[in-house]
């Protein structure tokens, strides 16, 4: 488990070259263009993994600003997997997301990992964790195994390189433009950027 988060914390340092740096404004231009799921509003996706120190120091920062919602921008969570670990706690998330129970189990999930060190990736050791928070055992298994949580995984899979991204956390504004610790300097920089894109892309 500590060599994964060494790992994780190398990797999180990392971007990969499909995105162009716009000098002194705090982001990055995506290559590519992507669509969102709702052009009448701003989207704004967050790249994480549980596993990620910087992304467990970032929550308070980024569940503050949702607490502030704007009502034309939509705010996504997205798993990122770029190893076997990854996958097993982005499969935790997308349970928790089709039980409905994401708000409920979030925060504990980050604090199960990173404070008290459990490894949380087997079916069973997920099981007790749904569980301790309310959820039927029977209807975790059937969420974890279901359809609909293979689609998400498969898809994403395809998230890293869709958003030229190699490394958590990082956000990216109405598909056009990626902003990460890297970019923007500390955590509380992402947030002021990302509220300026946001505003920008608004006009």
């Amino acid at each position: 488990m500590f060599k994964n988060i060494i790992k994780a914390s190398l990797v999180s340092l990392l971007v990969l070259t499909s995105v162009s740096f716009a000098a002194d404004k705090g982001y990055k231009d995506l290559a590519t263009i992507q669509p969102t799921q709702d052009p009448t509003k701003v989207e704004v996706i967050e790249l994480f993994w549980y596993g990620c120190p910087h992304c467990y120091q970032f929550e308070p920062a980024i569940e503050k600003w949702r607490s502030n919602l704007p009502d034309n921008v939509i705010f996504i969570r997205q798993p990122a997997v770029f190893s076997a670990l990854w996958a097993k706690h982005a499969k935790a998330y997308f349970t928790a997301e089709v039980l409905g129970v994401v708000d409920k189990v979030h925060a504990d999930f980050f604090q199960a990992i990173q404070v008290n060190k459990q490894q949380l990736t087997s079916e069973d050791d997920l099981a007790k964790f749904f569980v301790a928070h309310g959820v039927d055992e029977t209807a975790f298994h059937d969420a974890y195994n279901s359809f609909i949580v293979d689609t998400k995984m498969r898809q994403a899979k395809s998230m890293g390189p869709r958003y030229g991204i190699a490394g958590v956390p990082a956000i990216v504004v109405n598909g056009k433009y990626l902003v990460n610790g890297r970019t923007a300097g500390s955590h509380g920089g992402i947030i002021k950027v990302m509220n300026e894109l946001i505003t920008q892309e608004s006009k």
